[in-house]
């Protein structure tokens, strides 16, 4: 049985798990199905985005053709980019309404607020914020927060502007980096959205035979699930379902929100173990430290990946993301492992005491493949 969470100071009431509606975008038939089983199965927030090519269309045809669930009781997210002046976002905002067919959103999030110039652009006076203050008076949007792909020190600075009531977020068990922002976040009472963590999470719907073997009893996507729904400070986690059936597996897990079980803690332990046994003085334990890099590279990114696949074999999921270095733009920062120019000046930083050039020549190595890209694009 879905169970539900307070999101926040929004003191919105939402299913652990939401609807993300970047992938359902075969057909409108297609999106009608799986929001109509979606909400069957007692999701009541469906997350859409401007840039999520028909997706916008799509829910509001759905909503129009009617669901078993009330507009009142339906909660809907729509996402716009930052822009520079307040006119662009007013006009973004009109669009993505007229899209829908509905008079409000519940829920308006700037859309990859990923960098410092983006946080400026929050900032200014005469800002994208300007325009969403108005559609928040005059009732057109409820709650405001925002999503982020960016740097923890930015979203940190981000959630101290005191802007928004929401924070759409990447977090999940194999990566934490950004738990400061949980932190953070929970103390000003904002409501937490975990993003995609089934895929950005670690491609966990389909998982190494390796990382099945030491998770079991259960699977891969069900403990990262469990990691997340055990903490109370998160509201909701997106299940981006390209059709119903994928609702399946994860919905599975919906009324599992309690603390951790003994045997699910010892199975994180035991993937801790074997991460440091098959590592051993190769491992990249996260600091940061390393940064800046004068190439530009994202050194923690690129030797977490490296983590992941020597210890765990998730080889695909590590070129998945590799591949997005510099073809992302500021959704995924940073240059290739191959762009080290063996400078050294990484080294003396690293208290893991880490050969980083040798490390990240052997990443590339491992990881290169097609490019990636933004799914939409």
């Amino acid at each position: 049985m879905m169970q539900y969470r307070r999101f926040g100071k929004t003191n919105l009431h939402l299913s652990v798990f939401s609807l993300g509606t970047m992938r359902y975008l075969a057909s409108f038939e297609n999106a009608r199905r799986t929001i109509q089983e979606a909400v069957a199965l007692g999701i009541n927030h469906v997350e859409t985005a401007s840039g999520y090519g028909k997706s916008e269309e799509y829910l509001g045809e759905a909503i129009k053709a009617g669901l078993s669930i009330s507009r009142e009781q339906l909660r809907i997210t729509s996402k716009i980019p930052p822009t520079v002046d307040a006119d662009t976002m007013r006009r973004c905002i009109d669009k993505s309404l007229e899209n829908l067919q509905l008079d409000y959103l519940d829920c308006l999030g700037i859309h990859g607020l990923n960098t410092r110039q983006h946080l400026d652009w929050v900032r200014a006076e005469n800002g994208c914020m300007q325009a969403v203050r108005e559609a928040v008076a005059d009732g057109r949007v409820r709650h405001v927060g925002f999503s982020t792909h960016a740097p923890l020190e930015v979203i940190l600075a981000a959630i101290n502007t005191d802007f928004f009531e929401f924070i759409n977020l990447h977090y999940y068990y194999f990566f934490q980096r950004n738990q400061k922002a949980v932190k953070l976040a929970a103390e000003k009472d904002m409501g937490i959205f975990i993003i995609s963590p089934a895929d950005k999470g670690g491609r966990l719907y389909t998982p190494p035979e390796n990382l099945i073997e030491l998770t079991y009893p259960f699977s891969p996507l069900e403990l990262n699930y469990r990691f997340l729904l055990s903490d109370s400070r998160i509201t909701t986690l997106s299940v981006g379902a390209a059709n119903p059936e994928e609702l399946i597996e994860p919905l599975k897990v919906a009324d599992r929100d309690g603390e951790l079980s003994l045997e699910e803690i010892s199975v994180f332990e035991k993937l801790e173990q074997h991460q440091n046994i098959v590592l051993k003085t190769e491992k990249c334990s996260q600091c940061y430290e390393c940064l800046p890099c004068p190439e530009n590279i994202n050194i923690p990114e690129v030797l977490r990946l490296r983590n992941l696949t020597v210890a765990y074999d998730m080889e695909d999921y590590g070129k998945y993301r590799y591949g997005m270095f510099e073809n992302a733009g500021h959704w995924f920062p940073g240059m290739k492992g191959s762009r080290c120019s063996e400078c050294g000046d990484c080294l003396p930083r690293c208290p893991e005491e880490l050969d980083i050039p040798a490390l990240l020549r052997d990443s590339h190595e491992r990881l290169k493949g097609k490019e990636g890209r933004r799914l939409w694009e």
